[in-house]
């Protein structure tokens, strides 16, 4: 991949109705952005953007005034502070990533999921994980009934306990799909649980004990998910998506807090819908149905909703001044399949393609005919590819070499490239300019589509002399 749902009663006061945005003056915090929950922090609103594989943080103007990327953010979906500089970042695949925002950007810590994929929120030094409903597999290995709904987490990502229990569906290789969804917490500790699938929206307090569960009412009954006539080999379930993110403020000090959920107006959620809820009772204050470009939700000054289209708050980065290009390292001196040294110099002043790659990764066979395609499209003189091999077993790499018959060059990382330049998967890719600065990150294969745009990308660039 390239990086590239109940009524409501009207709010009053400040929080009254969506009106257009205020002056730009008065400023604006994000709550949303996308379908991930976006988060305040150092006096601006960060975001992740998964299409770029960055974060984006946006001034009180709503314009981009900081983004950050590193090899270890792939997809990212969601962030939430996690102390007065720091950015916990959810990751599609549920992988927790701590971002120093004061530091330039340098990953602090990074840990696996605890759950197949898990999304993690934060506040006041408590820090909780639930079953991710941005990446959710529509089967998994069934679940002892006593298991967590929400996991407790130390700084670290490790489990110190559990709130809840998971709910059992009637057919338990379900479990994951019924249990996964949105989560945020309070800075005293109470935690707040919308399940991906059901019309619920929970609050837990600090305690652990249920203090209320709102209903929108969107149906009349309300079965679990359950299996569809296969289409074929694929998989399908019946199900509705009905919650997808929460947030939590802020607001003036002046204002109540209030709990902002992020839901679906239809069963596949392509209408979407934010409902403000009172985090003391649960009680409906308002209800809002957002147009089909209304896809950021931000809070002015006076704690009054706006909406906004997110792909146009991105694209102001682009009318940014443009980032300074960092240098691609560190620098590699590795073996090519005859033994000789071949170091990243020697593609300097060539716009260069490094592909990280092994044979027993599937979606990098799939990649390799692209990539010889690409290689032959442009002249040596301007553009290079330089396959590095991360295979442990020097005969699988040799075999697989044999059997796709690359006409770039290819390097032997011996199993040691992912601890070098700590990208999260294969395949992974970065291309260069001429003076061996950073142009993009590719995480995953993207197919056709992704190398047409790589291949435009390159032809821009090798008219740069």
């Amino acid at each position: 991949m390239r990086l590239g749902l109940g009524r409501g009663v009207v709010l009053a006061a400040a929080l009254l109705g969506c009106r257009p945005p205020a002056p730009p003056s008065s400023g604006f915090t994000l709550l949303f952005f996308g379908r991930s929950p976006a988060a305040s922090l150092g006096g601006l609103s960060w975001a992740p953007d998964p299409e770029h594989a960055r974060l984006v943080a946006f001034d009180r103007r709503l314009k981009v005034a900081r983004r950050i990327t590193h090899p270890r953010l792939a997809t990212p979906m969601a962030v939430t502070p996690l102390g007065r500089s720091q950015l916990l970042v959810t990751e599609r695949t549920g992988e927790g990533v701590v971002i120093d925002t004061a530091g330039g950007g340098r990953v602090v810590r990074e840990w696996e999921s605890p759950d197949v994929a898990s999304l993690y929120a934060a506040s006041g030094g408590h820090l909780v994980a639930t079953r991710s409903p941005y990446y959710v597999p529509q089967l998994a290995t069934p679940e002892p009934d006593t298991a967590p709904l929400i996991r407790i987490l130390d700084t670290l990502g490790r489990p110190t306990g559990g709130l809840a229990t998971i709910r059992r569906p009637a057919t338990p290789l379900l479990d994951y799909v019924v249990n996964a969804g949105a989560v945020a917490v309070g800075s005293d500790g109470a935690v707040y649980f919308a399940p991906l699938v059901r019309d619920e929206i929970r609050k837990y307090t600090p305690g652990a004990r249920l203090a209320w569960t709102t209903k929108r009412g969107l149906f009349q009954s309300e079965p679990d998910p359950e299996f569809l006539p296969a289409n074929g080999t694929e998989l399908r379930l019946r199900k509705a998506l009905v919650n997808i993110a929460l947030a939590l403020g802020p607001t003036p000090p002046a204002l109540d807090e209030r709990l902002y959920v992020l839901g679906s107006d239809d069963s596949a959620a392509t209408r979407l819908r934010l409902d403000v809820l009172d985090p003391a009772t649960g009680a409906i204050l308002a209800t809002r149905h957002l147009g089909p470009h209304e896809t950021a939700v931000a809070l002015d000054a006076s704690g009054a909703l706006a909406a906004f289209d997110a792909d146009s708050l991105i694209a102001s980065a682009a009318e940014a001044a443009p980032a300074t290009r960092e240098l691609f390292g560190p620098p590699f001196a590795l073996p090519d399949l005859a033994g000789d040294t071949v170091t990243l110099a020697r593609f300097r002043g060539k716009v260069t393609l490094v592909n990280f790659w092994a044979s027993w990764c599937d979606p990098c066979r799939e990649e390799f005919p692209h990539m010889a395609e690409l290689y032959r499209d442009f002249d040596r003189k301007d553009f290079e590819i330089a396959g590095v091999s991360d295979d442990v077993d020097k005969g699988q790499m040799l075999a697989f070499v044999r059997r796709y018959r690359p006409p770039f060059p290819i390097l032997v990382g011996g199993g040691r490239m992912k601890e070098v330049y700590h990208y999260r998967g294969l395949p992974y890719s970065v291309l260069l300019d001429r003076r061996g600065r950073l142009i993009e990150r590719i995480f995953g294969f993207g197919g056709a589509e992704e190398f047409r745009k790589l291949h435009d990308t390159i032809a821009n660039e090798v008219r740069v002399p």
